[in-house]
C-alpha cells in the first residue's frame, strides 16, 4: 500500500507543485491501518482534481500522519467515487478494480472507457462537448501499472512532458523548517531529437522575396580609407594601412516607422526577416534558487513573447544532468503557452554540468529535420562546471575549456556544422573564463550580468540582434592591384583571416551580420617607391554573402583604392577614421595583455599596461580631435584599472568585465558588461537599432510592472545610447 502513496504523489506532480515541510511522518505511512489509507480510486481522482486545481496554489497542511488533503480536492475525490460513467453507464465504485479519469470539466469516466473514446485524437468531452487540454492515454514511457490513468497535455509529445512532484527529503542537520521542491520523475527522452515542429513558411517567403525587388534592402555598403591620401614618389611604406568599413543594410522592419511590434503572418510579407531556431541552455543548479531563478523565468518569458510565429524555440535545463524541457517548437500562440509552461516548471537543485547542457542543446540543433535560416544557442550560468573542467581527474591548473563544447560546436569534427553560443555569466560566482572560451570558440559573444536585475535587458539585446540577421556567410576578399605591392597582416579581431603565400590576396571570414551592423578591418600594405608614377593603385575589396531568406549568393566589389604620388608632399594629415580603428585595436590588445598578466597574479603590472595604453591614446589624432570613440576607450580602460584594485575585486568582477569587453571588441558586437552608469562607456558602441528597439520594449515592460520596479535600476548599463562610432 505504501507504493500507492508514492504513485499518488507522482500523479500530483503532473501539474501541481506544492511545498511540504520535511517530516519523518512520511516514513510512518506503512504503519497506517488500511482503513486510514486512501483508496486507489481516491488517489487517482485526486491526481486529476489536482490538474484542475493547478491554476491556484494549494499548500497541504501537516496532520497527525504528515499529510492532509486540501478540502477542494477531498470533496472532488469523494464526489467522483459516486458518479456514473457516462460511456458504459455503470457505477464507478471504489475498489472495483477500474481506474477513474476525471476531466477538467469535472465529468468522470472509467479510464478504459474514455481512453478508447479518445484514442483517435478526439479531445471533446462526450457529455458537455467541452474541449480538453489534457487527454487520457496509455503510455509505456511513464511505466504506469495496469489500470492506472495517465494524462498528457494536448498536442505535447509524451516523452517531453516535464513532471515535477513533491518529495520529502531526510531532515538536514541544520535548518529543519526549510522546504524543498525537486524534480522526481522525468519521462525518457527520445534517442534522436528529430521531433522539431515542421516549417511550411520558408518556401512561401522565399518566393515572395524573389517576386519583389528587395535587393536594395539587403546590400552591404563598402567604404575604404587609406591612412593618408598622398605619398611622396621617392618614399616607401612597409606598413601602409587601409581601413575597410562594411555596413549591413537596415532591416525592412527598421525602415518602417509605423510597424506593429506584434508578430503575425501579414507582417512576414510587409517586413520580411529571417526566422530563427533558438535553443536556450539554462542553469538550474542549487545556486540559482530564489531571486535568480525568478528573474530568469521573467527574462525567458520576455524572449518567448517577442519571438515571431515563424521562430522556433527549445529549452534545455541543466544542473547535475541536463534535460530537454521543450522540443523545438514554433512560437505560435499554442507554442508560446507550452514554452511558458515549461519555463515556469523550472526548479533549482544539484550541481553545474555545463558540458551536458551544451551537448543536449547542440543535439537539438543537429537532429532537427528542418532548419530556419538563423540558428543560435543562448547559455546562461551562475556557477562553475563541477563535472568536466573542475571535476575528478581534471587538470585544475590548466583547464581545457574546449571539453565543455561538443565536437559539432567547436568544429573539430569538420562537419561544417556551426552554431554560435552566446554565453551569459550571471552574478559574481560564475566562471568567466569558461563562459568566454565557450563563446569565443563557437563564434558567439560573452556577456557579464553583474546586476541580476538586468538579465532581461541582456537577453533582449541579444535576441534583438538575432531577429535581424540580413547577411550570412559573408567573406571579405582583398586583392592587390599592383604587381609590386604585397599584403601584410590583416587585423580582424576574432574573425578568421588569411593571406595567400604570394601576398597578393587576403580573406576574412565574417559570417552573419545583423541589420545596420558595421565591421571595420585594417589591412597592411607594403607600398614601394614609384619615381615615375603620379598615382598608385593599392587594392580592391569584394564581398560574397548569402541572403538568409532567398538563399541567393551575392558578390559586391568596391572601387579601387588609390593614392596620389606627388614629388613633394606637404604636411601629412592622417585619416581620423583609420586612427580611430587603430586605437580600438590598440586598446583591445592592451586589455588582452593586462588580463594575461593579472591571471599570473601581477595586478600592478596589469594596471600599468592599461595606464600606458591610455597615455598612448591621449597622443593620437583622434584624442586631440576629441573623438567620441577615443573618449569611450579611455573610460573603459580606466574602469578596468579600478576593477584590478585588489585580487578580491578582480576575482569578483574584474575578470568578467574585461572578458566581456574583449568579446565585444573582437567580434564588434554589443555585449552586456557589469552595471556601469558612465555615459561615455563603450558598452553601447556596437548596438544596432534592432537591439535598441528590443531593449526599449524590455525596459518599458519592466518599468510598467509594479512588482519589478524595485528590482530594476533606471541607470542600468544596457540602456539605449548613441553609437560613439
Amino acid at each position: 500500500m505504501g507504493s500507492r502513496w508514492r504513485k499518488a504523489k507522482m500523479a500530483l506532480g503532473l501539474n501541481l507543485c506544492a511545498y511540504l515541510p520535511r517530516t519523518s511522518d512520511d516514513d510512518d505511512y506503512r504503519s497506517l491501518p488500511s482503513s486510514e489509507r486512501p483508496s486507489d480510486a481516491a488517489l487517482l481522482s485526486l491526481s486529476n482534481s489536482a490538474n484542475m486545481a493547478a491554476s491556484r496554489p494549494v499548500t497541504p497542511s501537516p496532520s497527525a500522519h504528515g499529510f492532509r488533503l486540501p478540502r477542494s480536492l477531498s470533496r472532488s475525490a469523494s464526489k467522483s467515487s459516486k458518479q456514473t460513467c457516462s460511456i458504459c453507464l455503470t457505477k464507478m465504485k471504489q475498489g472495483a478494480g477500474h481506474a477513474i479519469f476525471t476531466a477538467e470539466c469535472s465529468h468522470s469516466f472509467h479510464f478504459h472507457c474514455i481512453a478508447s473514446n479518445v484514442k483517435h485524437g478526439n479531445q471533446i468531452c462526450p457529455v458537455c462537448r467541452a474541449k480538453w487540454k489534457e487527454i487520457p492515454m496509455q503510455s509505456p514511457s511513464l511505466n504506469s501499472p495496469p489500470g492506472r490513468a495517465a494524462t498528457n497535455l494536448a498536442g505535447w509529445p509524451q516523452n517531453d512532458a516535464l513532471m515535477t512532484v513533491v518529495r520529502r527529503l531526510p531532515p538536514p542537520r541544520r535548518d529543519l523548517s526549510r522546504r524543498h521542491v525537486v524534480p522526481l520523475f522525468q519521462a525518457p527522452e527520445p534517442g534522436v531529437f528529430n521531433d522539431d515542429e515542421m516549417l511550411d513558411h520558408l518556401r512561401v517567403v522565399a518566393e515572395s522575396m524573389n517576386a519583389s525587388d528587395n535587393s536594395s534592402l539587403r546590400t552591404i555598403e563598402i567604404k575604404t580609407y587609406p591612412e593618408v591620401s598622398a605619398v611622396q614618389r621617392s618614399s616607401s611604406y612597409e606598413d601602409f594601412t587601409v581601413l575597410l568599413h562594411l555596413k549591413a543594410a537596415a532591416s525592412a522592419t527598421n525602415q518602417n516607422p509605423n510597424r506593429n511590434h506584434a508578430s503575425c503572418w501579414p507582417q512576414l510579407y510587409q517586413n520580411p526577416r529571417a526566422p530563427v531556431d533558438l535553443v536556450t541552455v539554462l542553469d538550474t543548479s542549487g545556486s540559482m534558487a530564489g531571486t535568480k531563478l525568478a528573474l530568469l523565468k521573467r527574462a525567458m518569458g520576455f524572449v518567448i513573447q517577442n519571438l515571431g510565429s515563424n521562430d522556433r524555440l527549445s529549452v534545455i535545463a541543466f544542473s547535475s544532468t541536463a534535460r530537454r524541457l521543450f522540443p523545438l517548437r514554433l512560437m505560435s500562440d499554442t507554442g508560446r503557452q507550452q514554452a511558458l509552461h515549461a519555463v515556469n516548471s523550472l526548479v533549482a537543485n544539484g550541481g553545474t554540468n555545463i558540458a551536458e547542457g551544451l551537448r543536449k542543446g547542440a543535439k537539438v540543433m543537429e537532429d532537427r529535420r528542418e532548419k530556419n535560416p538563423v540558428a543560435s544557442i543562448i547559455l546562461l550560468s551562475d556557477g562553475q562546471d563541477t563535472y568536466t573542467v573542475t571535476g575528478a581527474g581534471a587538470n585544475k591548473s590548466q583547464p581545457n575549456y574546449q571539453l565543455l563544447l561538443p565536437l559539432s560546436i567547436h568544429g573539430s569534427d569538420n562537419t561544417g556544422f556551426h552554431v554560435p553560443v552566446h554565453a551569459f555569466g550571471f552574478g559574481a560566482d560564475h566562471d568567466a573564463s569558461s563562459m568566454h572560451s565557450i563563446s569565443e570558440i563557437s563564434g558567439g559573444t560573452f556577456s557579464f550580468i553583474e546586476n541580476e536585475a538586468v538579465i532581461q535587458d541582456a537577453f533582449a539585446q541579444c535576441i534583438g540582434g538575432l531577429l535581424s540577421v540580413v547577411v550570412q556567410e559573408l567573406q571579405v576578399g582583398v586583392e592587390c592591384m599592383n604587381p609590386s605591392l604585397c599584403l601584410g597582416p590583416l587585423k580582424s579581431g576574432s574573425y578568421p583571416s588569411r593571406v595567400t603565400a604570394d601576398g597578393k590576396t587576403g580573406f576574412i571570414e565574417v559570417g552573419d551580420l545583423y541589420a545596420d551592423e558595421e565591421r571595420d578591418f585594417l589591412v597592411s600594405v607594403k607600398v614601394p617607391a614609384e619615381p615615375s608614377e603620379c598615382e598608385t593603385s593599392l587594392l580592391k575589396v569584394n564581398c560574397v554573402y548569402r541572403d538568409p531568406l532567398t538563399k541567393e549568393m551575392t558578390t559586391l566589389e568596391s572601387d579601387v583604392v588609390k593614392i596620389q604620388r606627388p614629388e613633394v608632399v606637404g604636411l601629412e594629415v592622417v585619416s581620423i577614421e583609420v586612427d580611430r580603428q587603430r586605437n580600438r585595436f590598440r586598446a583591445a590588445e592592451a586589455m588582452a595583455e593586462a588580463r594575461t598578466t593579472a591571471e599570473r597574479g601581477d595586478l600592478a603590472s596589469a594596471v600599468s599596461i592599461l595606464e600606458n595604453c591610455r597615455r598612448l591614446l591621449s597622443e593620437t589624432v583622434s584624442a586631440k580631435a576629441h573623438d567620441r570613440l577615443c573618449v569611450a576607450l579611455d573610460a573603459e580602460l580606466k574602469e578596468m584599472q579600478e576593477r584590478m584594485a585588489s585580487r578580491h575585486v578582480y576575482e569578483a568582477s574584474g575578470r568578467a568585465y574585461i572578458l566581456s569587453g574583449l568579446s565585444s571588441h573582437s567580434w564588434q558586437r554589443a555585449t552586456a558588461r557589469g552595471d556601469s552608469t558612465d555615459g561615455s562607456s563603450l558598452i553601447q558602441a556596437y548596438q544596432t537599432p534592432s537591439m535598441v528597439d528590443m531593449l526599449t520594449r524590455s525596459q518599458a515592460m519592466l518599468l510598467g510592472s509594479p512588482s519589478t520596479q524595485r528590482l530594476v535600476q533606471p541607470s542600468c548599463s544596457l540602456g539605449p545610447q548613441p553609437n560613439p562610432r
